[in-house]
């Protein structure tokens, strides 16, 4: 088992590449920001809301974009692949703008053109329970609606990303059919490894990968098979698995920090809407030894190569495959 207290050297494959990560939440001060650039993240979506409505949500914009501003050494915004590739060149990470729910967009339309006019990129069409749209993973799902149908078609047009991450099993298939460009899994595991709502089944996995679909794994430690004693190489038997299932094109990264957020914030997020009834309980949660934080995103690298990956594959999931399926969905 490697030490993973020691300090050393970036590993150079992955200080040379391209590294996305599909989702982050953690709370968005300087701190976290500095571990990105630590951790040599290129760039990454950063859930900007979730049970917020349209004007909120656009306040939660507005003060993200201050942060890009006030560290503007560190950060730079997202809007096309060219600007993920403009903050490898410059040594900043790119801010994408994502929601975790699409509550914000409310039951107007011209809502979703105005979040991408903004800068928002990618978009999860529920979060744990239903909405408007559809049905999250902890209720009993009824399926895409009518109104749904007509989101999807209008993120297809202005090019944000459809996430399915904690989306019901019906209305992601639904959805899988009715988008004419790639959707996501930002931040999912096998259920393969370890039974859970929020895990997708190899049925799953397969349905949307098939249909030109892409799977983020994440290392969130509750849906792991060993759950808190977990090591970053248990996140790469769990990207392992689902690669063998759906081929290394179609898989990257999408960890899921929560970085300096305590008690509250699990509090907040396993009640329905953060203020009804529970919907789960983490217990402890602790992310794997080696990946703790985001700063420590090169023992990622490191542990795939101790798997044997090829430097090809590496590549390709630490950041490639996503800098490819998001221009195939924003269009640049």
């Amino acid at each position: 088992m490697p030490d993973f207290r020691k300090t050393h050297a970036m590993n150079p494959l992955h200080a040379e590449s391209i590294v996305i990560d599909g989702l982050i939440i953690s709370k968005w001060t300087r701190p976290v920001f500095e571990d990105m650039r630590r951790g040599g993240l290129t760039a990454a979506n950063c859930t900007v809301s979730v049970w917020d409505d349209f004007k909120s949500t656009v306040h939660n914009i507005a003060e993200m974009k201050a942060h890009i501003r006030a560290n503007a050494d560190l950060l730079t915004l997202v809007r096309s692949t060219d600007d993920i590739r403009r903050a490898k060149r410059e040594g900043k990470t790119g801010i994408i703008l994502g929601f975790q729910n699409a509550h914000a967009f409310e039951d107007h339309l011209g809502h979703i053109e105005a979040f991408a006019d903004l800068g928002v990129r990618v978009v999860q069409l529920c979060y744990n329970t239903q909405n408007l749209i559809g049905t999250g993973c902890y209720e009993r799902d009824g399926g895409l609606s009518g109104y749904g149908h007509e989101v999807i078609a209008e993120m297809n047009r202005v090019g944000i990303m459809v996430d399915l991450s904690h989306v019901g099993a019906r209305t992601s298939e639904e959805a899988i059919l009715a988008s004419k460009k790639p959707v996501t899994y930002s931040h999912c595991l096998p259920a393969g490894l370890k039974e859970h709502p929020r895990n997708k089944s190899d049925e799953q996995l397969k349905f949307i990968a098939d249909r030109g679909g892409f799977i983020g794994v994440t290392m969130f430690p509750p849906f792991l098979k060993r759950g808190i004693e977990s090591t970053v190489d248990d996140y790469v038997e769990a990207l392992d698995y689902v690669i063998n299932l759906v081929g290394e094109d179609g898989v990257g990264i999408g960890t899921d920090h929560t970085q300096g957020y305590g008690q509250d914030f699990f509090d907040h997020i396993t009640h329905d809407k953060g203020r009804g009834r529970r919907l789960t309980n983490f217990g402890t949660v602790l992310n794997p030894e080696g990946i703790r934080t985001i700063g420590e995103m090169p023992n990622l690298t490191d542990a795939m190569e101790r798997a044997g990956w090829k430097p090809e594959r590496i590549v390709k999931v630490i950041g490639g495959n996503w800098l490819r399926v998001f221009g195939e969905v924003w269009g640049a």
